[in-house]
């Protein structure tokens, strides 16, 4: 019996697949939960999606956990979010080795909770050795955080003769950003019917495929991460180019 997984073709796994994990609250209402009820059992999601892009040969996965944004939530919910970041980071670690992934963090990692950030550098140092895929947590983050970020940088550098105006291209600036080790994502998914990418990864998804789907993100598992890479390599990628320019190269 054929299925979504056999339908990949894996000479075209896209390498980066970045993913807005969005619908916890609205999961966890619909049950008559709290909220964090939703965000609890998000976990789950995360682990499958990760094993499985780790099974199938994706290099890199990204997730867009906590925004910039985020901490205008209610103070309660917020609480409760760093209190399962951290649960979940010391839990999962194990995970993360059994499986050889590594894990990184980027955004304004200071801004989180002392307890947060240890337990996450803690959990990024245990597996710093892992080489099958790189799991990106983004927590206290935003895109255009992140350009304002690196457009400081950049003149600071400028400002101490390091660079000059003339070196600075989309290359030299891309150094300067949080995923400066990592691929631009050919693969965006966001969950729960949302069509928008919210300022996430706002220079990096420039020729990213979106993918969206009206699960919830607790309802998100294996066959739909199947389904959206299927969905992907059914499109044809140009990058400016035209279809027949793409034929032509072959």
């Amino acid at each position: 019996m054929s299925t979504l997984k056999d339908k990949i073709d894996f000479n075209r796994l896209p390498q980066h697949i970045a993913v807005i994990m969005d619908g916890n609250g609205r999961w966890a209402k619909e049950k008559g939960k709290m909220r964090i009820f939703g965000h609890q059992n998000g976990v789950a999601a995360v682990r499958a999606v990760s094993e499985a892009c780790a099974e199938l040969g994706v290099k890199y996965l990204t997730l867009y956990a906590f925004s910039t944004e985020n901490w205008n939530r209610s103070k309660i919910e917020v609480d409760a979010l760093m209190t399962l970041l951290s649960k979940t980071i010391a839990e999962e670690v194990k995970t993360l080795n059994d499986n050889n992934i590594r894990l990184n963090a980027i955004g304004d990692l200071q801004r989180l909770p002392k307890s947060n950030y240890d337990a996450l550098m803690k959990a990024i140092e245990d597996t710093k050795d892992n080489d099958r895929m790189t799991l990106t947590l983004c927590l206290s983050y935003s895109g255009r955080w992140e350009i304002a970020q690196a457009a400081k940088a950049v003149a600071e550098k400028v400002k101490s003769g390091e660079l000059e105006i003339e070196q600075i291209d989309e290359k030299c600036f891309s150094n300067f950003l949080n995923t400066k080790d990592m691929p631009d994502p050919e693969l965006l998914v966001r969950t729960s019917g949302e069509e928008r990418i919210s300022n996430f990864l706002l220079w990096q998804l420039a020729y990213s495929e979106f993918y969206f789907t009206d699960k919830f993100w607790p309802d998100f598992g294996k066959e739909d991460l199947y389904e959206s890479i299927v969905d992907y390599q059914s499109r044809e990628r140009r990058f400016g180019k035209t279809s027949e320019q793409l034929t032509e190269k072959k």
